[in-house]
This record gives structure tokens, C-alpha cells and sequence, in this order.
């Protein structure tokens, strides 16, 4: 069985995409990356195929329209798998995520099934946010968290990294969340299972260049499903959840 892996969904990633393959590999040794393309118009996909055909530690999934962070995590969930990793992350791609904490994400998940790099868990934070931005976020995982009544302080978050037998336990192939509600979703489901989902404090830096994927219709979805959650099981079990310090 192979080690670990980051999925890294783009879209529209060229000035990041050869920088953040590059910081990944050298953070964390026992990390391969799969890029999971959307078909870019700005060439992203050319250089994610450069940088595979030179590093065997980096794969390539090109897929043929953009339809959501969610449906492009999916499909490099099931590629992950299918190469038969053993840790599988997730992380964006515009060193908003730093490499740095792959190795405590990996070092945490030994006694976790899934484990989440959270700005909210005592020590993390976030750099270079406005106010309002601050305040939209903290009050979104508040939300979501409130709704959902789960102790997990960080519920939007994606960073995270998985188990493998977490992944195949969560039943991907009916997950409904195609935007950034699909981290939400997630966990969700990972909280129902009882699986031991723990949090480990990083901060989250905003995007060095490009454009923000946020959206009102993607903030939105998210409002409505956690309500979409609720209704489909209003109980959970004695799920292992909490911040790992």
C-alpha cells in the first residue's frame, strides 16, 4: 500500500501550481501529489502534466468542465483510493494551506480517522483577513457548528486528511455538496459514523495571487445544508470528536 497523498483541486492555478507541488514535496517526504484540473483556460493543466512528466511523485487528473470544489475532491478521492493510499489530504492550492503542517496533519492522524487543520482550535488563526472576512468565516463555522450541535470548531475549513478506511466508510458516491459546503458535509458524516475526528491548530494565510472561488450562491448552499443535514439525522452517536492540541 502506498503512503500519503494531496488532492489538489485547480482551477485557474497557473501562478501557484508548480510553487505549491514544489513546497508540498519538499514538507513532507512520505506525500505524493494528485492536481485534479478542471480545464483551466490558463494552461494549469499543461503544467500539471510538466510537472508529472518530470516527478513520479506528482499525478495528474484532468477533468472535462468545472463543476464545483466538491465534485473535483470526489474524483481525486476515488483516484486516491483506487492507487490504494493509505492517508489521503486535501489542501488548496494558492498557499493559503502551508505545506508546513502536513507533517503534523500525518503525525496527528496515527490515532485519528480524520483529521482537520483548524483556524479555530486553541493556536490557530488567520493572516492577511479584513474584519468582515473574519467575521464571516467565524460566524459561518459558529453556524454550521451551532445547527449541527457538534463539537468541532472549525467546520468550513479544507484542510484535512483522511484514513483510508474513513474514506471508503463515508459512502462518497452519495455525498449531495458540490461547492465548499462539501467540507461541512464531511465531517458531518465522519461525526454520524463515529469516527475520532480530531483538530489540529494551523494558521490560514489568504491567497497570495488569483482570485478568490468564494461565491453567494456557494455561501448560500452552505446555509442550506447544514439545516439538509440536521433533518437527515437529528442524533449522533458517540462520536470521538474534539481539538488535538
Amino acid at each position: 500500500m502506498r503512503d500519503a497523498v494531496v488532492v489538489l483541486p485547480t482551477y485557474n492555478e497557473a501562478e501557484n501550481l508548480e510553487a505549491i507541488v514544489g513546497a508540498i514535496l519538499a514538507a513532507e517526504p512520505r506525500c505524493d501529489v494528485l492536481v485534479v484540473d478542471d480545464d483551466s483556460p490558463d494552461g494549469t493543466g499543461r503544467i500539471a502534466d510538466r510537472l508529472s512528466a518530470g516527478n513520479p511523485r506528482v499525478g495528474v487528473l484532468h477533468r472535462a468542465r468545472k463543476e464545483g470544489l466538491g465534485r473535483a475532491y470526489l474524483a481525486g478521492f476515488a483516484r486516491a483510493l483506487a492507487q490504494g493510499y493509505a492517508f489521503v489530504l486535501e489542501m488548496d492550492a494558492d498557499f493559503s494551506h502551508d505545506p508546513a503542517y502536513l507533517p503534523r496533519l500525518l503525525a496527528a492522524a496515527a490515532d485519528a480517522d480524520l483529521v482537520l487543520g483548524s483556524r479555530y482550535a486553541p493556536g490557530g488563526g488567520t493572516r492577511n483577513w479584513g474584519l468582515p472576512r473574519r467575521w464571516l468565516s467565524r460566524g459561518g463555522s459558529l453556524y454550521a457548528r451551532t445547527i449541527l450541535g457538534v463539537p468541532i470548531r472549525d467546520l468550513t475549513g479544507g484542510f484535512k486528511c483522511f484514513r483510508r478506511e474513513a474514506l471508503l466508510a463515508l459512502d462518497l458516491a452519495t455525498v449531495e455538496s458540490g461547492g465548499y459546503s462539501f467540507q461541512i458535509e464531511l465531517t458531518w458524516r465522519a461525526l454520524c459514523l463515529g469516527l475520532r475526528v480530531v483538530e489540529v491548530p494551523i494558521v490560514f494565510t489568504d491567497r497570495r495571487v488569483g482570485q478568490s472561488k468564494m461565491s453567494r450562491a456557494i455561501f448560500l448552499e452552505a446555509i442550506g445544508l447544514v439545516w439538509k443535514l440536521r433533518a437527515g439525522r437529528r442524533t449522533l452517536p458517540r462520536a470521538r470528536g474534539g481539538a488535538k492540541p
